[in-house]
């Protein structure tokens, strides 16, 4: 810097830098900050001038990490699902989302895409965090997510036909030209991509995870209105045709992927699609289907049953393919702030803890589309960092008590409490 350290900077002392860029860990360096961004990383434990020093010389510093699949504005709780989505609004979710956000963020975890949520609630959610009114972290959100009548997206599958929520058509496209407003009309409300059903799901009524429930002209319609719009396409499918043809037709991201075969894994690499494989929630479902049953969905255990062993499976083959994995936990049903426990069930599927820590850094970064931003700890990049006590790539699960999280400078946890940063503004007066 032309005119040295200011007040704002802040030197952090790294005893192991894992950066986020696929090089090699990095022992006892500077990282320092300048308001919300990184200025440099240097070799040694440096005190610029006028510089405050934060010592995490005995921890392994990160790039913040970055979950690619989330709901943050809502969370099982054990209830019955059916009663729920006919007894509570957005209103009741909204006096949640804060306490999700802020655990979000404390796990570490800086940056999310929301990829399914109420769509005036969720970017009105995002709009908080960005100025400053709740903690959380960055947000790029969906909205609500897209499909036919029947299909995953459609709230009204196995209720009384007279039951109506006018929120849960905004959900359901049949048609190009329902395709093509529904997208446009997302982009007008203030989402950043879309989110597509091509396939029927596990956590939804009477729908069949094997079937493609999309035609090829209505997935085609939103990739390219979305794609022209300047926003990606996030495609939750579990069947191998609807993996295969939305690949084709331009998706971004396959979400769970759970029928993908060896047939599939070249159109990833060669479209250059992500796969954002949800291991977490795999495993939550599949526990519930066993032992309570009664939490889900009609016809959702028997399915969880069925599809939940095959995400694993898929993300091993798909991993030693070369298929690029973005990481992603579909949290919600997990807790909000257990999103880090995907990291071990990747490895457990055959991915180095390495690999695993770049598909929440650099991969995620790529995926959502701010890699200049976001997803490593360089200079230039937002001050999105995150330390644990430990060797993460000796033991992944140590990613799953982080200590330390600043996100764009401002520190939220330290020593592994909350800081009391962020929360709400003075809200002013005349």
């Amino acid at each position: 810097m032309a005119n040295g350290a200011q007040a704002a900077d802040v030197a952090i002392h790294a005893g192991r830098l894992i950066d986020g860029t696929g090089s090699a860990p990095k022992s006892k360096v500077t990282i320092l900050v300048h308001d919300d961004r990184i200025v440099s990383v240097t070799p040694g434990f440096t005190q610029p001038a006028g510089a405050s020093v934060i010592d995490l010389s005995n921890a392994t510093v990160l790039p913040g990490l970055i979950d690619c699949h989330v709901h943050i504005t809502g969370q099982f709780d054990g209830g019955d699902p059916i009663r729920e989505m006919v007894t509570t609004t957005d209103y009741d979710a909204a006096y949640k989302t804060p306490a999700y956000a802020r655990a979000t963020l404390e796990a570490g975890f800086t940056s999310v895409r929301d990829v399914g949520a109420s769509t005036e609630l969720v970017v009105a959610m995002k709009r908080a965090i960005t100025n400053g009114t709740i903690a959380g972290p960055r947000m790029w959100v969906a909205g609500a997510p897209l499909g036919p009548t029947g299909g995953h997206s459609d709230s009204h599958s196995g209720l009384d036909p007279a039951i109506e929520n006018p929120e849960w058509n905004e959900a359901i496209i049949d048609g190009v030209d329902s395709a093509i407003r529904a997208v446009r009309k997302h982009r007008q409300e203030g989402v950043d991509l879309i989110k597509i059903m091509p396939s029927g799901g596990v956590l939804s009524v009477n729908d069949d995870p094997n079937l493609q429930v999309l035609s090829d002209a209505e997935i085609k319609a939103v990739v390219d209105t979305a794609h022209a719009l300047g926003m990606k396409v996030a495609a939750h499918i579990h069947g191998r045709e609807a993996i295969d043809h939305a690949i084709s037709l331009g998706v971004d991201s396959v979400e769970h992927g759970s029928y993908a075969g060896a047939e599939s894994y070249p159109l990833f690499k060669s479209h250059g699609t992500y796969l954002v494989p949800t291991l977490l929630i795999g495993q939550k479902v599949y526990e519930i289907a066993r032992t309570h049953p009664e939490q889900l969905p009609p016809s959702s255990a028997a399915k969880a049953l069925e599809v939940a062993p095959h995400l694993r499976q898929n993300l091993g083959a798909a991993y030693r393919a070369g298929v690029k994995i973005a990481f992603g936990t579909d949290q919600g049903l997990v807790p909000h702030g257990q999103n880090a426990g995907e990291f071990a069930l990747m490895v457990q599927a055959g991915m180095t803890p390495m690999d695993a820590i770049l598909a929440a850094t650099r991969n995620a970064a790529d995926l959502i589309g701010d890699a200049k931003d976001i997803g490593s700890v360089q200079p230039g990049r937002f001050a999105d960092i995150v330390a644990v006590s430990g060797d993460p790539l000796t033991d992944v699960s140590e990613l799953t008590r982080v200590q330390f999280v600043m996100k764009g400078g401002t520190v939220y946890k330290e020593s592994g409490k909350d800081s009391g940063a962020g929360g709400i503004v003075d809200a002013g007066g005349h």
